[in-house]
């Protein structure tokens, strides 16, 4: 199961970003759900999905310190044109205009309610199933399907060319 977590480990400082929008707080949450998951590894079952197990046990440990605090931590956000994130979700270098545009994207789903930028970056980024990203976030797969959809919607109407008109 160790070898398991040092694959998943870059994907879920990823998701720990994304519920965190810290450098330091996603490190520190990703490094604490990897001890849970050895802590608990006899409540791992065999021949299921480590990273989905894994991203839950996060999930939840963040939602508990969310709880605990009366104001989430501020400071230290890291803006999305600051991160490593255009190159190491595709995993290749990509040309500057692509680079731009792939920040551009990733600075408006950032702008997303916590609970969109979730589904967005389990089903889009990290590639799961609708009914995968239910299962990690503990919801009905139909609000997956409505908060992909207001999430494209929103994105589409801040992405799409502004037409201009003749006068």
């Amino acid at each position: 199961m160790r070898d398991g977590l040092g694959d998943i480990s870059p994907r879920l400082w990823r998701y720990c970003l994304v519920l965190s929008g810290n450098r330091d707080t996603a490190e520190d949450l990703a490094q604490a759900a990897c001890l849970r998951a050895i802590e608990k590894a006899d409540q791992f079952e065999p021949g299921t999905h480590l990273d989905r197990w894994v991203f839950r046990i996060a999930q939840r440990m963040w939602l508990n310190d969310l709880r605990a605090q009366t104001v989430r931590r501020g400071g230290g956000l890291v803006s999305v044109h600051d991160t490593d994130l255009p190159e190491s979700v595709t995993g290749e270098k990509m040309s500057p205009e692509s680079n731009i545009f792939v920040g551009e994207v990733l600075s408006q789903v950032a702008a997303l309610p916590q609970a969109q930028r979730e589904a967005v970056m389990l089903v889009y980024i990290e590639g799961f199933s609708y009914k995968e990203a239910a299962e990690v976030l503990s919801i009905p797969i139909g609000t997956v399907m409505s908060r992909l959809a207001a999430a494209r919607s929103k994105l589409a109407a801040k992405l799409a060319p502004q037409e201009t008109k003749a006068i």
